[in-house]
């Protein structure tokens, strides 16, 4: 059974070789605001209990690799939000892992650097960290809605999938 790919075919530009697609978000970047009732972060959020348990995953498009970031990006949330007892700390937790300093492809932290195409410029360099850190604060929020819902209580449902590796990689380094 393949794994699932983003259902979007459309966008209007790219840094890198990652899809620069609308989001709805309240977050500043540079990603621009939509009125969609699906974006790909829903989407990621979808498709992300069945595709965490996929060792290889074919990139079909710039789409696909944004949306493999963001499933490596949930898998590092979930993480954070396994020490959290409720939701205001969840969200706090969620804020320092967006904003803290993360390596984009071309460094030599970023796991994927085979998958993705370093920034041809320091401008495009810049532009593809804010719109990582808009991606990350915004996948962040809805995380964090997902995992604490309705009671308030952590759901043990999305966090037993914290120890999964998408790919066998992770966003953070050994013992982090």
């Amino acid at each position: 059974m393949p794994a699932y790919h983003s259902q979007i075919r459309e966008f209007n530009s790219a840094v890198g070789n990652i899809a620069i697609l609308p989001l709805r978000t309240q977050s500043r970047g540079p990603a621009p605001l939509a009125n969609i009732e699906q974006d790909i972060i829903d989407e990621s959020l979808y498709y992300f209990k069945a595709n965490v348990f996929f060792r290889t995953y074919e990139v079909k498009s710039e789409v696909d690799r944004t949306l493999i970031y963001i499933t490596l990006y949930i898998t590092e949330c979930l993480k954070k939000l396994q020490r959290c007892s409720n939701k205001n700390q969840g969200l706090q937790e969620m804020y320092s892992l967006a904003i803290s300093k993360f390596d984009i492809p071309g460094d030599a932290g970023f796991p994927l650097n085979s998958v993705y195409a370093k920034p041809s410029s320091p401008a495009d360099a810049d532009l593809m960290r804010q719109y990582l850190q808009q991606i990350r604060q915004e996948t962040g929020i809805r995380v964090c809605d997902k995992v604490f819902g309705e009671d308030g209580k952590p759901s043990k449902w999305w966090l037993c999938f914290a120890k999964k590796k998408f790919m066998e990689k992770s966003l953070s380094g050994p013992g982090q």
